[in-house]
């Protein structure tokens, strides 16, 4: 949504093309807005009212003067990119993803509300912090480093046995993601990154369980919680850093045609 929202509104993409890289992660879309306010301001329908249309939230975002987005992945702990306390964190908070459209003054959690259908709710923004630049060879970087330094302490830790089977597990996650299609000119080493961050968060996926963990108390449990965690919150970094690489990227070639 970042990235697709982001080009269409630079004039770089089709509204068809953003409404179709949308359809991996639900069959429907529907939108609402977040409060009565936000719905007046932004002729979308507000809480209790029947959700409108995707098409419909493009339009909005262009009302508004919205130009770029970008990508908030908030987690316990870690709510870099919500500003304060507002319907708007707390909704991201609990959904663990968000967009903010700065200039637009709007923020987009999406949830899944039922099978194939994911809603997206539209918030007024509050006050938001200057966006966090993290240039992507350092999140990259970052990533890297993480991975080692978690392998090491569950080596250490002796919470990191081996299993028949986990490499298939982590094949078969790893296939049942989405098959997603990017604007043209996406940048290939956004795409490296994005595609990095999506393999060890499937070594992440198997670790949350005992497929790679083998913790069988909860002093071991917590330890490898503890051993994850940097791990979890690189993920999130490269693949923020590589969204807003993305965007400005392709908002600077939409800005030379």
């Amino acid at each position: 949504m970042v990235v697709w929202a982001s080009t269409w509104l630079h004039g770089a993409a089709a509204a068809d093309d953003v409404l179709d890289a949308l359809l991996p992660w639900a069959e429907l879309h529907e939108v609402i807005a977040a409060d009565d306010g936000t719905a007046t301001e932004l002729d979308l329908p507000g809480p209790d009212t029947i959700p409108t249309t995707l098409a419909m939230l493009l339009a909005a975002l262009r009302r508004c003067g919205a130009r770029s987005g970008r990508l908030v992945l908030p987690a316990p702990g870690d709510v870099r990119g919500l500003g304060g306390a507002s319907p708007f964190s707390a909704a991201a908070r609990r959904s663990g993803e968000a967009v903010v459209l700065a200039d637009g003054g709007v923020g987009l959690v999406p949830e899944h509300i039922a099978e194939g259908i994911v809603r997206w709710t539209v918030f007024t923004l509050p006050d938001m912090p200057p966006a966090e630049y993290v240039p992507l060879g350092e999140a990259e970087f970052g990533l890297g480093e993480a991975l080692r330094d978690s392998t090491a302490a569950l080596t250490e830790l002796d919470v990191a046995r081996h299993r028949n089977g986990v490499r298939e597990e982590i094949t078969a996650w790893l296939k049942a993601q989405p098959q997603l299609d990017w604007p043209a000119h996406m940048p290939p080493r956004s795409l490296r990154v994005l595609q990095r961050a999506t393999e060890v968060q499937a070594i992440l996926e198997a670790a949350a369980g005992d497929a790679l963990g083998g913790a069988l108390s909860a002093t071991s449990a917590t330890a490898r919680s503890d051993a994850l965690r940097p791990l979890l919150a690189a993920v999130r970094t490269a693949r923020c850093a590589a969204v807003a690489e993305a965007v400005r990227v392709l908002a600077d070639k939409a800005g030379h045609h």
